[in-house]
């Protein structure tokens, strides 16, 4: 029982230290004051997700759909003329006409919108960490005092992988990204699938997707610094109540919304986590305390046992030479 107890303690101390880590929205100004490329993405970014999608959202439900009601009541005592009501069928063809009008505003403006919003935030992501990254005058976890220095190059030795030069460093970088974008595709479907479980498929949504967005926050400043997908995948697992807990914010933001202001929303708050994801150093920190962490009960978690099997098995349908090569580049 104490033993017990003792495990959730360390893991609620992980999860809070994520929570926390989170919620250090000051670094977003600190690093966007040091790099106006990166002020001028980030303002963006809230600019096209906030000001225009959700801002085309508030428009539709306070100013169009009102109007349409007005103009095409399903009301014979809001019709303009009394006499349109002894005509059959016209309160049915303005509720028709309202749907399609509707329908309409989301195929020609929403639905394209949305499409362009994914693309250039998905480019302006990549942007905003490159940046961040630069502002925070680090390459690969080297800062300038020698203490901290010592340190990082410890966290760089144990996560980092090291690859060979030329050609097959470059082949087996493009293996890591392929196998990553198949992994991370069948994470998000049982991320969806767990929506549908009965009872208790909220509270495993909430915390796989607080898992998902934690690692895309982190992947970034990962792949900057050519951490190798399975020390990404070991270490996440190693530490999962700290990003558990680091990705509950942004999860929380969203999951009570429909899905289009869920989505506007996320596009707004992912780069302010994204950098401050750049800018912590709670994970190198809490890597150097692993045995303490260890013996204090928290085991590694499986997350991603599920979509590493699936995307095994979708790899071994491949030709026999390209699913080798595969395996051999996730391998190394």
């Amino acid at each position: 029982m104490r033993s017990g107890m003792e495990r959730l303690k360390s893991g609620g101390i992980l999860w809070l230290e994520g929570l926390r880590e989170a919620c250090c929205l000051h670094r977003v100004i600190i690093l966007c004051l040091r790099s106006k490329p990166l002020m001028l993405r980030t303002g963006q970014c809230f600019l096209l997700n906030g000001f225009i999608f959700l801002g085309s959202i508030f428009v539709l439900n306070s100013v169009v759909i009102p109007a349409l009601w007005w103009i095409l009541p399903d009301q014979c005592s809001q019709l303009v003329s009394h006499k349109l009501c002894a005509l059959a069928g016209t309160l049915k063809f303005y509720s028709f006409l309202r749907l399609v009008l509707i329908q309409l505003f989301y195929a020609l403006w929403f639905y394209p919108l949305y499409v362009f919003s994914i693309v250039l935030s998905t480019l302006w992501y990549n942007d905003i960490a490159k940046y961040g990254y630069a502002a925070m005058g680090r390459s690969k976890f080297t800062v300038d005092n020698s203490s901290g220095q010592n340190n990082t190059v410890t966290m760089q030795n144990a996560y980092q992988a090291k690859r060979p030069s030329g050609l097959g460093g470059v082949m087996i970088g493009i293996g890591e990204q392929v196998y990553s974008i198949l992994l991370l595709s069948v994470f998000f479907l049982e991320v969806y699938a767990t929506g549908f479980i009965p009872y208790i498929g909220k509270v495993l949504n909430f915390l796989l997707l607080s898992w998902m967005y934690a690692y895309y926050c982190f992947e970034y400043k990962w792949n900057f610094n050519e951490v190798a997908l399975d020390r990404r995948l070991d270490y996440f697992e190693s530490y999962w109540p700290f990003f558990a807990g680091f990705g509950s914010p942004c999860v929380l933001a969203i999951f009570f919304f429909s899905p289009l202001v869920s989505y506007g929303i996320m596009a707004i708050l992912y780069p302010l986590f994204v950098l401050t994801a750049t800018g912590s150093e709670a994970e190198q920190e809490i890597s150097f305390e692993k045995n303490k962490w260890r013996a204090a009960g928290v085991e590694r978690l499986p997350i991603f046992y599920v979509a590493d099997n699936v995307s095994m098995w979708i790899l071994s349908l491949l030709p026999l030479e390209k699913r080798d090569r595969m395996q051999d580049r996730k391998a190394k």
